[in-house]
């Protein structure tokens, strides 16, 4: 009988620590870890003060997380025998950085809960939020208690995530295709108010996009030829380091550094014109609450949650 007390009293309190709803919530960890959110502000901060780059790296990362069959940490995962993971996505090849930055925080955070409990599908969501807010960005609510996939697609990732060449009905399919609208559209694609891009993505836009200023252009192109310097950077606005609408007043004024930003605004009213213009000038302060929404409701992207997937020890490999 002392036996049986003890398991369901050891049951019971799991079942209080580890919730298993299907319900994504703000206070997942509350109970079962505790430091998990500081730990990874912290790290964050420590990793955006080295280089301020890296808080936009963050922020792409959960995108193209959540793009892949949701927001279940698989573009973390290296290549195994078994499948050929995202890193090497064309998306992702040579691009997507910030790896070593969840390695820490993971570790930390097992260390400081004694357990493996945080997952890595969380980690890069509140990593996300949080490099935002560093940035000057909003602090908005991340819901929590994702689960971590046990496998990954390079080639989902290949079909899923948003080419910079895609044209604006493109644009909208690929988000409409993930539960997103055309404001998410807008404000997500405004997450380049932050950071570089190479130029193997914005050659063609700089020496074939007629819907550009000429000496932005001109300018471009003393740091991309058209041949050659594949992997030099420019900032994806001007204000690269601060989260702020600048990036809707640099489509405006046609210096949108990707063919697929500057597809967002076309200057003859159509499209999505007008929400350019609105969080551009007219409502800069909205950007920021309607990004905030939008960023919750990609997190939202069928999360594994309760018994689905894992909890990953180690970020770039599934559990033996």
């Amino acid at each position: 009988m002392a036996a049986l007390q003890s398991f369901l009293y050891f049951a019971t309190l799991v079942a209080i620590l580890i919730p298993v709803s299907a319900q994504l919530t703000p206070d997942f960890y509350d109970k079962v870890c505790p430091p998990a959110l500081p730990i990874i502000r912290k790290i964050t901060k420590q990793a955006i003060r080295r280089e301020p780059r890296m808080g936009a790296s963050l922020l792409r990362m959960h995108f193209h997380d959540c793009f892949v069959n949701g927001c279940d940490g698989s573009v973390l995962l290296d290549d195994t025998a078994n499948f050929t993971g995202e890193k090497t996505a064309l998306p992702n090849l040579n691009s997507l950085r910030g790896f070593e930055v969840v390695d820490q925080i993971k570790s930390a955070i097992n260390r400081a809960c004694s357990a493996n409990v945080v997952s890595c599908a969380d980690i890069l969501a509140v990593a996300a939020r949080d490099s935002v807010k560093l940035l000057g960005g909003p602090a908005y609510e991340v819901l929590l208690g994702r689960r971590d996939s046990r496998t990954a697609s390079k080639n989902d990732a290949n079909t899923n995530l948003p080419p910079p060449f895609f044209n604006f009905s493109q644009l909208l399919s690929n988000f409409q295709s993930h539960g997103l609208n055309l404001t998410d559209l807008v404000v997500l694609s405004a997450g380049h108010t932050i950071g570089l891009a190479r130029c193997t993505t914005f050659r063609d836009r700089i020496y074939n996009d007629t819907n550009i200023n000429s000496k932005f252009a001109a300018s471009l192109k003393n740091s991309c030829p058209r041949t050659g310097g594949d992997n030099n950077t420019n900032p994806l606005d001007s204000t690269t380091t601060r989260f702020d609408a600048q990036y809707f007043r640099d489509l405006i004024a046609k210096k949108g550094l990707l063919h697929s930003d500057q597809e967002l605004f076309k200057g003859d009213g159509s499209g999505s014109d007008p929400l350019v213009q609105y969080y551009g000038y007219i409502n800069p302060d909205r950007f920021l609450t309607d990004f905030s929404a939008s960023m919750i409701k990609m997190g939202n992207m069928k999360p594994l949650t309760g018994i689905n997937g894992e909890i990953r020890m180690n970020c770039r490999k599934v559990n033996n």
